[in-house]
Parts: structure tokens; C-alpha cells; sequence
């Protein structure tokens, strides 16, 4: 992988300052109200040239990954996995417990570690750092206990039945197909019976087919933040000893084998997912469904997967499953830190709220029950140019990825070539269709039995999950925010 790996981040680095440098276009003043200097359809344009543009270099000068890097290994300290695995078990059994005495309240942990430490959080430390879930995943803790408890009263388990090659990684496609249906259609409550449910039917899973094979082919968020920690310096254990990771370059992880359909279609979901959650809300959106009833919001989101799903599998079919897969992870992470890095900062800060009610019995143990999250303090001008930066350069990314993998697994140069349009074609729509929808207002749901009114507020502040504020005035424009003194 040679000189390649190493140039890699900083030809990454120098694309996406291009496309962040200008401060007219993208600089904003913390003044009473904010704008964009220059329209919409011309930074869209920017970003899609430096895609297409990104797409041209590395076709061009035919950049490909000519030798293997050695292998090199570090061991995970002793305290370390037992401090993670007490983490992710102390998680499950509190949520457990609120769902068994608590009621309703800001207090609650289920949706907090789920879908803001969770589908957010576990998944940019995954990409970025290691595979932290390997450690924190509370069903193989709880698993390992039960085994150990047994193996104590004297009782032996059966031998696991293999696990059948055909069904691959499907059972993690539609788990996460799940998970992705409750959080953007179903939002409603209920994740302490969920979070049983799924252990229940993980646990046996386990048991059936033994623990580390089902954890690798059918635990749905082990396969996820096993996708995305392709991207990390540090990788997944490759054998027994789940001390003992790999360590390697940044995104050398996307070039190595073990792609399938199933796998590619995970990745799929969890782009169009994100995408889906930003288009869902804006008033283009709203003017065209307005608010749907669940199944009709089933059927758009069952839709709109098939639809990105679809074209990744057509794109496949020409440059290869394992290069679309190495192309989608990074956009999947960009879009993620795009979509909800003011979903993390500012709904994260709810932990205080549940130390200080752990229960939701209405406790203030520490004075912080009633604490209010926010994300004032966050510069609008930073939190644009970081999603800016994300799409754009997951894309960036994943040109370079797809098209090294291409390189690799199609032996003709000219055929390769000309496959890698369609690919590129996908990634400068993708790129255009997130960036517009971060740029567009969106629509707040409005509370049970109220009139829904759009909410005219700019991406750049107020993203899909984002902590939002009051709605502006009637009179202030499309695209701007107004903050209240």
C-alpha cells in the first residue's frame, strides 16, 4: 500500500480545505441574524465538482495500491476491556431498570444511549479510533455470564450447529432495516422492551450458532460498527483474542476482502438512512406528504432504501460489490457526522438530567434534573464547515477507495475506466442531494393534536436530530436564523 496510504491524508485534507478556505461564502457572523453570502445551487455545484473532480485524479493517473503493509499488532490493556465491558453491561441493566419503574421524562436512557450515543456516538469512535462495541456489546457479556454461570453449576452447553453460509450477513440487513424503521417512522417509546426482545433473540442466536459466528455474520450493530471501523487506525480482533487488534493506516481497513451483497446492502441502508432523515424534514418534504400517517411513512421509507439500495447493487454489478462497499463506508460516515454532530453535542448532554433522576421518579439527587441541553455555544461557522467538510470529503474518500478496489479486483484498465462512471455518477448525486438537504428549512412535528407549521431555520444550526429553538417569526427569510436576545 506504500506511498499511496501515506499521501492519502493529505491529498484528502488539501480537496476538502479547497471547498472551506473561502470565508465569503461560508463565514458567518454570530450577529442577530445569520445568511449565506452566496445561493445554495452555487456551493452544490462546488462540492460536486470536487467529487467529479476527485473522481478524474485517481481514474486518471489510475492510482492503485501496488504493495501489503506489515502486519502489526497492539494489545488492549486488561482494565481497559473489563472497565468497557462493565460500561455497555451497566448501560443494558439501567435501561432495563427505568422500563421496569420509570415513567416519562427527559431522565430516559433508552433513547439517549441507543440513538445518540449509539447510532452517533459508538459509530464515529468505531470509524475513527477502534472497535469499541467488541468490548462494550452488553448481549456477548451477558452471554459469557450465563456460560460461566453454568459451567459452575456443572452443566455443559451443546455443541453450536454451523452456521449456514446462505444466510450471511442478511439477519444484520434487517435488523438494522429495523432499528432504522423505529427511530425515523415509529418514534414512539417502548426501546426498554425492544432492548429485551433483541437480547433474547441474540442470545439464542448465540447459542444456536455460537457466539463469535453470530456476532460476526448476524448481530446487527456488531456488523455495523464492524463496517464502519474499516475507516480506523485500529481494527477488529482477528481471532480468539479480543485483546489483540490490528493497527494500520486510515481507511487501509476499506481495501480488505470480505464484501458481500448483504453487507454492501448494510452499508446501503445506513446512507440512505441518514439521507432519508434529512430529506424527511424539509419543507419540500412537508409541501409534498405533509405528515404521514405510519404505514404511509413506512412505504416512503421502505421506498426510498429500495431505491438507494438498488442503484448501489446496479452500480455494483459494473465495478464490483467490494468497491462499492470500500466507496459507501466512507460517505456513510460523513453523512453521519454531518447529519447529526449537534444531535450528539447537544441531546448527549441529557446524561446530567439522568444522573440526577436515574429512575425518572422525579429525584434531582444532584441538582441537575432540570438542566436544559443546548448548543448556543457551538459557532454556526464551525458547524458548517464541518459538515461541509464531512460530505464532501467522505466522498472524496470514498473515490479514492472504490476505485482502488475496482483497479484491484478488474484486471482490463480500459474496462475499469469506463465502469467507474456509474460510480461516480452516484456519488456526485448523493453528494448534491445531502448537501441541498442540509441547506433547506425543515419542518418541525408539532406536539400531539397541534396544527404543523414548517419552521424556516438553516442547516447550518439546525440539522435533522439537531437541539432545535423556536421557530422564527413569519417574517424572516428562507435560510436565515434568527436568535432570540
Amino acid at each position: 500500500m506504500g506511498a499511496a496510504m501515506r499521501r492519502l491524508p493529505l491529498a484528502l485534507l488539501v480537496t476538502v480545505a479547497l471547498l472551506a478556505v473561502p470565508s465569503p461564502a461560508f463565514a458567518h457572523g454570530l450577529v442577530g441574524r445569520l445568511e449565506s453570502p452566496l445561493p445554495l445551487a452555487i456551493y452544490l455545484a462546488g462540492a460536486a465538482m470536487a467529487v467529479a473532480l476527485s473522481f478524474a485524479f485517481v481514474i486518471l493517473r489510475d492510482v492503485r495500491v501496488t504493495a501489503d503493509l506489515p502486519v502489526r499488532t497492539i494489545r488492549v490493556p486488561r482494565p481497559v476491556v473489563l472497565g468497557l465491558r462493565a460500561v455497555g453491561l451497566v448501560a443494558w441493566l439501567w435501561i432495563v431498570a427505568q422500563m421496569i419503574v420509570g415513567g416519562s421524562s427527559d431522565a430516559d436512557v433508552g433513547g439517549l444511549f441507543l440513538w445518540v450515543y449509539g447510532w452517533v456516538g459508538l459509530a464515529a469512535v468505531s470509524a475513527f479510533i477502534g472497535p469499541v462495541w467488541t468490548w462494550l456489546d452488553p448481549f456477548t457479556t451477558l452471554f459469557d455470564l450465563g456460560a460461566a454461570i453454568l459451567r459452575r453449576l456443572g452443566l455443559e452447553g451443546w455443541e453450536p450447529a454451523p452456521y449456514p453460509a446462505w444466510l450471511g450477513a442478511w439477519p444484520a440487513a434487517a435488523g438494522l432495516a429495523f432499528f432504522v424503521w423505529l427511530e425515523l417512522v415509529f418514534r414512539g417509546g417502548g426501546l426498554g422492551v425492544v432492548l429485551v426482545g433483541y437480547t433474547v433473540l441474540s442470545l439464542v442466536a448465540m447459542a444456536n450458532f455460537g457466539r463469535d459466528a453470530w456476532r460476526a455474520q448476524g448481530e446487527t450493530f456488531s456488523v455495523w460498527f464492524g463496517l464502519l471501523n474499516r475507516l480506523a487506525p485500529f481494527g477488529a480482533p482477528g481471532g480468539p483474542d479480543e485483546r489483540t487488534v490490528p493497527r494500520r493506516p486510515f481507511a487501509a481497513g476499506l481495501l480488505e476482502p470480505g464484501w458481500s451483497t448483504a453487507r454492501v446492502v448494510i452499508v446501503a441502508i445506513g446512507v440512505a438512512s441518514i439521507l432519508y432523515d434529512g430529506l424527511s424534514q424539509t419543507q419540500v418534504w412537508f409541501d409534498l406528504f405533509g405528515l404521514p400517517s405510519l404505514p404511509l411513512a413506512t412505504v416512503q421509507l421502505v421506498a426510498f432504501l429500495g431505491v438507494i439500495i438498488g442503484l448501489a447493487l446496479a452500480v455494483g454489478r459494473l465495478v464490483g460489490i467490494a468497491a462499492v462497499g470500500a466507496g459507501l463506508v466512507p460517505i456513510a460516515v460523513g453523512y453521519l457526522v454531518a447529519h447529526y454532530l449537534t444531535y450528539l453535542l447537544g441531546d448527549g448532554q441529557r446524561i446530567v438530567v439522568a444522573i440526577s433522576d436515574p429512575f425518572q421518579l422525579g429525584w434531582d439527587l444532584f441538582g441537575t434534573a432540570f438542566y436544559e441541553p443546548g448548543t448556543d455555544w457551538l459557532p454556526p461557522a464551525l458547524l458548517w464547515s464541518v459538515m461541509l467538510v464531512s460530505v464532501v470529503g467522505g466522498h472524496v474518500l470514498g473515490a479514492w477507495s472504490g476505485h482502488v478496489v475496482a483497479v484491484r479486483d478488474t484486471p482490463s484498465r480500459l474496462n475499469v475506466r469506463r465502469q467507474q462512471l456509474p460510480l461516480a455518477a452516484l456519488m456526485i448525486g448523493l453528494t448534491a442531494t445531502t448537501l441541498w438537504s442540509l441547506g433547506q428549512t425543515i419542518v418541525k412535528e408539532p406536539a400531539q393534536g397541534s396544527v404543523a407549521t414548517p419552521a424556516s431555520v438553516a442547516a447550518p444550526v439546525e440539522v435533522a436530530h439537531g437541539v432545535t429553538r423556536d421557530p422564527p417569526s413569519p417574517e424572516t427569510p428562507v435560510g436565515e436564523i434568527r436568535y432570540d436576545d
